[in-house]
């Protein structure tokens, strides 16, 4: 029975066993096993000419990868707290997305690492970056919720010719609840492929992350009102499954979006106007995100949970939507 960091971890491995060209790039990636242990045991394996440890600066990190990806090297680049992706903002979005465009050369280069809020991490280790990219085209976005689904998208980041954004919801890496047998043999999950986890004919509930669990807590509640609710993960941020998403809204007629970033320009409305436009005359409800306040992350346990979209605020605003 795997963990979901357990299944990041194996992806990773048969990744590297594969294929030599692959490499994992970071701080602390080596002999410390990374920050939250998701490369343990792989210097051990692969030794240090293929985890290297890196000083204190993400700009170097981004930049490194970016050039061996361009030498026909496979980099997993780390960032130990995804918040620090700032820091190498300028080569993702004005060389790495831009590469294949410019000039024909793709940048193969996964980049990795623990986002997410409820932790009671504070301001600088909470972050939910997705929009923050989702308007640079050439980069693809990647967020499991389960540790099968972790596995198969990492295998899969790393084969793709272009660079991959991967965020892993550090409250999900070792929750009991995630853990599950995993199929013995090769497999990949496809990127930009969304996955019904459950199957409802009122209301869709359009998420990803973390927040998957949220919406599946919320959907028990809400049965024994006699409500079904199907629940779609979205899994791929960029390219999203539009198909995916226009056939769960023809199936209910009812949609919230539920992300964990904060409300204002979120990728909920980007959802939300996707469906306003493709999908409207289906729609008997408008369109309502749940998503996190506009504020920075609090440190504060009670303010924390009050910023955070909670199960309760999922079933009160699923009301609102059946009753309207």
């Amino acid at each position: 029975m795997a963990t979901f960091v357990e299944a990041i971890r194996q992806g990773i491995w048969e990744e590297m066993e594969r294929d030599p060209r692959v490499f994992v790039i970071g701080e602390d990636v080596g002999a410390y096993g990374g920050a939250f242990k998701v490369t343990d045991g792989l210097i051990d394996q692969f030794g240090n000419q293929r985890v290297i440890d890196t000083p204190i600066s993400e700009g170097a990190i981004v930049g490194a990868a970016c050039g061996a990806a361009l030498m026909g090297m496979r980099p997993v680049a780390e960032f130990q707290f995804i918040d620090f992706i700032s820091a190498g903002f300028d080569l993702l979005t004005n060389y790495a997305a831009k590469c294949r465009y410019r000039w024909g050369a793709g940048i193969a280069a996964v980049f990795r690492g623990p986002s997410g809020s409820g932790l009671r991490s504070g301001p600088f280790h909470s972050l939910n970056p997705e929009s923050f990219f989702l308007n640079t085209a050439g980069l693809k976005i990647v967020e499991p919720s389960t540790a099968y689904d972790a596995k198969g998208l990492i295998k899969a980041a790393i084969r793709d010719p272009d660079p991959v954004l991967f965020f892993e919801h550090k409250k999900l890496y070792r929750l009991p609840r995630l853990r599950e047998q995993l199929p013995a043999d090769d497999y990949i999950v496809e990127l930009g492929k969304a996955r019904t986890v459950r199957a409802g004919r009122d209301l869709s509930i359009i998420t990803f992350g973390a927040t998957v669990l949220t919406a599946l807590d919320a959907a028990e509640e809400l049965e024994k009102e006699g409500l079904d609710v199907e629940i779609l993960d979205l899994r791929t941020l960029a390219p999203l499954d539009k198909q995916a998403i226009l056939d769960s809204v023809r199936k209910t007629s009812r949609v919230m979006v539920l992300h964990e970033a904060s409300r204002t320009g979120g990728i909920g409305g980007e959802l939300a106007a996707l469906i306003a436009e493709e999908a409207f005359e289906w729609l008997d409800a408008p369109v309502v995100r749940v998503a996190s306040i506009d504020t920075p992350v609090p440190y504060s346990p009670p303010l924390e949970d009050y910023y955070l979209p909670q199960t309760k605020d999922v079933v009160d605003a699923a009301r609102k939507i059946a009753a309207y």
